[in-house]
């Protein structure tokens, strides 16, 4: 499997060999990007650094005052754009901010958002890790989100729906999809294996997260709509921002299946696992970069990484849809973001839902999702 150069490759090359091979339904290859179109990604993605540099504040985060991950993932944003070094003075001052919060038992532990902090923050020093300066923040993180993890050991078996998933942290730790896969991807790209135990648990929690009936999904909710995307979560009966059919059943919503299917294909799961042919028939069904399917416009820019992430993953430049139109979607993604750029290399979703309203965070997820739509050199 040749895979696209993307920031965390040393992650995607344990994925597995076979799993760009299923997808011959994603159409055919082609040259990924235009010379132009590639021009237009990096001048959007320099005017992005340009705009997040001098917005850090004197604390060397951004957006300090709702929480630190949002400046892990600024700071992982910025690293991946190869634009910025990890010895230049704006990474230096938002790491050392970052590990004020380090609890001697590892992870940002006292923080609001425990979990989803720390699985950023992982990230973002694995990013700086020149020297093996932060293995043993990285090595103590990845202790802090296991133990975290529903599991065993807070009472739950591999019946219950909360088992293998992760919430937010602190007060909100109920399982959910979004942290669960922001977990997931935190232990594959900083070195750990896609058959890690912590990977095959959370793929349980995943797997229930899917409207899909199998032998996978014991959830009462799985055959209701049975369309192949995902829900938020399983727990305590399931659980969809998308809300419900006049059947009762949990919409499937896109920025949540793309989520579902770079998890799959973090936890190793193969070409043809029906799991993963499911959740490739719902993104084909429902191809857009005009919105999130299923949310509309809330959730945009959480929606772009996703889906330039799971695609790159997946290897394929070009996607056919359910009318047999086929896309290349790096170009509609770029193009996408380049219209919806401010002048001073912002993106924020009017639609302020899940923070989108915070340039910062939202400049965050549009530069992620330019720098893993990068095509191979």
């Amino acid at each position: 499997m040749t895979l696209p150069n993307l920031p965390s490759r040393r992650a995607f090359l344990n994925h597995g060999a076979g799993v760009a091979g299923a997808f011959a339904l994603l159409g055919p290859m082609t040259r990924a990007q235009a010379p132009e179109t590639r021009a237009t990604s990096d001048e959007i993605v320099a005017k992005a650094v340009n705009f997040l540099k001098p917005r850090q504040d004197d604390k060397g985060g951004w957006s300090t005052a709702k929480e630190p991950g949002i400046t892990a993932l600024v700071v992982t944003a910025l690293l991946r754009s190869k634009r910025v070094a990890p010895a230049e003075p704006t990474v230096t001052k938002a790491l050392a901010y970052l590990e004020q919060f380090l609890s001697p038992g590892g992870g940002l532990a006292e923080v609001p958002h425990a979990n989803y902090a720390t699985a950023i923050a992982i990230m973002a020093f694995h990013e700086a890790n020149t020297g093996g300066k932060y293995d043993s923040a990285i090595k103590s993180g990845h202790a802090f989100l296991k133990s975290k993890q529903w599991d065993e050991s807070e009472g739950k078996d591999s019946k219950n729906a909360f088992y293998g998933g992760a919430g937010y942290g602190g007060s909100n730790s109920r399982p959910d999809l979004s942290n669960t896969a922001f977990f997931m991807e935190a232990l594959r790209d900083t070195g750990l294996p896609a058959d890690d135990p912590g990977l095959k648990k959370a793929l349980v929690f995943v797997s229930r997260c899917q409207n899909f009936k199998s032998e996978f999904n014991d959830q009462p909710f799985a055959e209701k709509v049975n369309d192949g995307g995902f829900i938020y979560t399983a727990a305590n009966g399931g659980s969809s921002f998308a809300g419900t059919d006049a059947n009762g059943g949990l919409r499937s919503y896109a920025g949540m299946t793309y989520a579902g299917l770079k998890s799959m294909i973090h936890a190793g799961l193969s070409q043809d696992d029906p799991r993963v042919q499911a959740a490739v028939g719902y993104i084909t069904k429902n191809y857009t970069v005009d919105e999130n399917p299923g949310m509309g416009q809330q959730g945009l820019f959480y929606y772009y990484q996703t889906f330039s992430k799971a695609l790159a993953m997946l290897g394929k430049p070009t996607l056919t849809d359910a009318a047999g139109n086929v896309h290349d979607w790096r170009a509609d993604l770029v193009a996408a973001l380049a219209k919806r750029q401010g002048k001073d290399g912002s993106w924020v979703n009017p639609a302020d839902r899940f923070l989108e309203g915070d340039p910062n965070l939202v400049t965050s997820y549009g530069l992620l999702a330019l720098i893993y739509a990068r095509p191979k050199a």
